[in-house]
């Protein structure tokens, strides 16, 4: 029986520091769109657990829109490349592929009959086009800038008006369709202009900008109405992103300030704000992108520099809800605690720790990792260690979803760790690019033993109560330790057996949990299953259908079989007792598979290049 997708944690937003960042709802205020790498996700506000990823991209996808049918969604990627697919049907057919200006898509919008769209961004001969959605045909030009087009907005209703916000410092206003250059709104804004959009009445269209200005215009005249931030209410820095709410009434702003704020247009006043982090300059919350969602409820969502989606409430001063997780590659996972708790780590050296029973992350308080985050190891049910290119090893309290005190600094970089049981007592061995420290962790590390190396370790793995593990090196070498006491509570290394004469270099190595099979991935994507029992005599080596390199492999509780993660995308699922049969996941996740693990007996659980997290049901054959 194939391995069946159960669910998917999307990726966050991708953002960049002082460029804003576009989010779309659908007509009914039901799902979230927006790009996030290569990838573009469309996400259930009420249950943000529940998403579909579109793959259909080959560079860093920008900004994506829904049409106002809701039927299909316009992307736009970092090529100029925009593709129109369908937003309903699960399997997310394109309709087309359109290549719009020889730069990236900052932003694209759709008319109100869903049949034509403008996309803009940063091209070498335009900086954007007006195209039908199913034939690419032109119905129109975009002209009058002179740098960069940050946002576009169209009047959704007849008679039909765009508006486009650039680099420039201007505004232009065109009229359509087909749509042309009617003038250019200068001297409103004396910096970059980041948003600017129509009210859904096409009463009015309203553009913000780093100049902290908020300007109003007539919607169908173009023509300049007032300036609308002033006061104490003004943002204290940059606006990257403005919204209508439904009735055409209030809009809403997001600043780098860290403040959202909504403004009523008969008052021309600031009636709500919203703080998201401390009090003072938090650069993760800067806002970049809002939307107002057209829900009865008039939930607002802003993003944060961080990636974090923040529901607002008009009720409240305080984000009632903040939905975090990964904006980059997942570099580690574990599924620990009796809980059963998700922990992953990022590239970006975020951690969160995971609810699988919601689907839900909370980000690690305490001193983390300021690099990215290599490995998980569980102590026991309470504690997990982690290690990270910032040459740190840190504890961290699973119930609490904390890091701990406990942290010991590597005098060089950790290439990975293991925890060992010896007499009764837990040590950790880490393996870094100048020797093999063994270490008791009390209330901090304390190294028993360095054992220098002449080799360039890669990876290690053990068995606990074996008190043995195996360490992999860049010249193709495997290297077999065990442990012994040389005096009361004195633990020491001796190096054993030494296995080589590979065709290619080991990359991951992984113990069965009692000890009895060592499982050893290479970066040709094979993977030899040795029997430790039998004096590491190889068992198999039939498991090669990887093509690239294998970046994770796990053993199940019971020892019959492994699953493995690869950076070919896919995952496959192996048995000891019948090596020739597999049971596989292709193109699990776009960039590679980083790492996998086992939910019981009958889940897995993996994590992506992506930055999604990926739950699988298995009926293991």
């Amino acid at each position: 029986m194939p391995i069946t997708r159960k669910t998917i944690y999307a990726a966050q937003p991708s953002t960049q520091r002082a460029r804003p960042t576009h989010l779309s709802t659908d007509p009914n205020g039901e799902r979230l769109a927006y790009a996030s790498g290569k990838s573009v996700f469309l996400r259930s506000i009420d249950d943000p657990s529940l998403s579909t990823q579109y793959t259909g991209h080959t560079s860093t996808a920008n900004v994506a829109r829904f049409s106002p049918s809701g039927y299909y969604i316009a992307s736009g990627d970092s090529s100029g490349m925009v593709r129109v697919w369908d937003a309903v049907g699960p399997e997310m057919i394109t309709k087309g592929e359109f290549g719009i200006i020889s730069g990236p898509i900052n932003d694209i919008a759709w008319d109100g009959e869903s049949k034509r769209l403008i996309a803009v961004g940063n091209g070498k001969e335009r900086f954007g086009h007006c195209i039908t959605f199913d034939t690419g045909n032109s119905v129109g030009e975009i002209l009058g800038h002179s740098s960069t087009i940050n946002s576009v907005s169209i009047r959704q209703s007849r008679p039909y008006r765009a508006t486009t916000a650039s680099d420039d410092h201007n505004v232009v206003f065109f009229h359509g369709t087909p749509f042309k250059y009617n003038k250019t709104l200068t001297s409103h804004h004396s910096n970059f202009v980041q948003g600017v959009a129509f009210s859904p009445d096409g009463e009015h269209f309203v553009s913000v900008g780093t100049d902290r200005k908020i300007i109003l215009y007539d919607g169908k005249t173009g023509e300049f109405k007032t300036e609308i931030a002033y006061g104490d209410a003004t943002h204290r820095g940059g606006i990257y992103s403005v919204s209508w709410s439904k009735d055409s009434k209030r809009f809403v702003t997001a600043s780098a300030d860290q403040t959202v704020k909504v403004w009523d247009l008969q008052s021309e006043k600031n009636s709500h704000t919203w703080r998201s982090g401390p009090e003072g300059t938090s650069i993760p919350d800067h806002q970049v992108g809002v939307v107002w969602t057209p829900r009865a409820d008039n939930t607002i969502i802003s993003l944060s520099l961080s990636g974090d989606l923040n529901y607002l409430d008009l009720n409240s001063d305080r984000p009632k809800r903040v939905i975090t997780g990964h904006q980059a590659s997942i570099g580690a996972m574990a599924v620990t605690g009796e809980t059963k708790t998700l922990f992953t780590g990022g590239v970006d050296g975020k951690t969160c720790g995971w609810d699988l029973t919601k689907g839900t992350a909370d980000s690690l308080d305490g001193a983390g990792h300021t690099n990215s985050v290599c490995g998980f190891s569980s102590q026991d049910e309470r504690r997990l260690a982690s290690i990270g290119l910032d040459d740190f090893i840190r504890l961290i309290d699973v119930g609490a979803k904390v890091f701990i005190g406990t942290n010991h600094h590597c005098d060089a970089q950790p290439k990975g760790f293991t925890w060992l049981t010896l007499k009764g007592e837990q040590f950790l061995v880490t393996a870094t690019e100048k020797g093999i420290l063994l270490g008791k962790v009390t209330t901090k590390l304390k190294v028993n033993e360095v054992l220098q190396q002449t080799y360039t370790p890669t990876h290690i793995s053990g068995c606990r109560d074996k008190g043995i593990f195996a360490v992999s090196a860049v010249d193709q070498t495997i290297h077999i330790y065990s442990t012994y006491e040389e005096g009361p509570g004195e633990q020491r290394i001796s190096e054993g057996k030494v296995l080589k004469d590979f065709q290619a270099a080991p990359t991951c190595l992984s113990y069965s949990p009692s000890g009895k099979y060592l499982a050893v991935g290479f970066s040709s994507g094979k993977i030899i299953l040795y029997d430790v029992d039998e004096g590491y005599a190889v068992k198999t080596t039939r498991w090669s259908f990887h093509t690239a390199r294998v970046a994770s492999i796990t053993w199940n509780a019971e020892e019959t079989h492994v699953v493995s993660g690869s950076l070919d995308t896919n995952i496959y699922i192996y048995s000891v007792a019948t090596p020739g049969k597999n049971q596989s996941v292709k193109n699990a996740h776009m960039g590679g598979v980083t790492a996998v693990d086992w939910e019981g007996f009958d889940g897995i659980v993996s994590a992506g290049a992506d930055g999604t997290i990926k739950r699988w049901g298995v009926k293991l054959e």
